[in-house]
């Protein structure tokens, strides 16, 4: 059966009535080509059973160096039935690509957590030229990591493999700039009138809800 417009506000309001969403202004006042645009074709997520929100950017953008303690603590307030994955981008940029590598590389030896704004820093404060292995590697030696394992990973196969899913994930969601918010495959975060990144988290709030409350009435129509 498909999911009219009609029985998805309905889904809406009987989540709400039920406490499954939470009742803000921004969940009835989202605007489409305002505040989101369509994913077309929907994107199938990689957690089937989640919510899935995909946060496209680059250490090399200014943007996401603003936004990335925003999402940090964000990410630690959203519900169990909600999963955050982090997509590095390159645009086809060497230097972009490289700092993709960067991003996986910390995740595959486990340094990320304690890297991950210090790469930020290091860019935007410190003015590091952090765009070639060499750079790479040689900073990362300095932070503590240990660099011959850093360097391997960096080289490795399971990045490399990765990094192309970025860049085919970059194509599929039409990603044309960043830091880009998606959820569940469907919604982009745009935010044209957003006064600042705060906003860009409340309107995917908002659509995290409405994701829900689809999936709530797709659901109820299978029983």
């Amino acid at each position: 059966m498909t999911l009219t417009r009609r029985r998805f506000n309905q889904a809406i309001l009987a989540a709400l009535a039920a406490g499954a969403l939470p009742l803000t202004a921004a969940t009835a006042e989202l605007v489409e080509g305002r505040d989101w645009v369509p994913i077309s074709p929907p994107q199938p997520g990689d957690a089937a059973d989640k919510i899935e929100v995909l946060e496209f950017f680059s250490y090399g953008c200014p943007h996401c160096r603003e936004l990335h303690p925003l999402v940090t603590v964000w990410a630690t307030r959203l519900p169990e039935d909600v999963a955050l994955r982090r997509i590095p981008v390159s645009f086809g940029r060497a230097a972009w690509a490289n700092l993709a590598r960067l991003y996986l590389a910390l995740e595959l030896t486990g340094d990320l957590a304690k890297l991950d704004m210090a790469v930020f820093d290091a860019i935007h404060d410190q003015r590091a030229k952090l765009f070639t292995r060499e750079s790479i590697v040689d900073w990362v030696k300095t932070q503590g990591v240990a660099a011959n394992a850093f360097a391997e990973a960096f080289d490795s196969f399971a990045v490399q493999t990765r990094l192309a899913r970025s860049d085919q994930l970059v194509r599929q969601y039409r990603i044309d700039a960043v830091p880009r918010l998606t959820v569940a495959g469907r919604y982009a975060v745009v935010g044209r009138e957003a006064k600042g990144h705060e906003d860009l988290l409340a309107i995917a709030d908002a659509l995290i809800a409405q994701a829900r409350a689809r999936r709530t009435a797709a659901a109820a129509q299978g029983d």
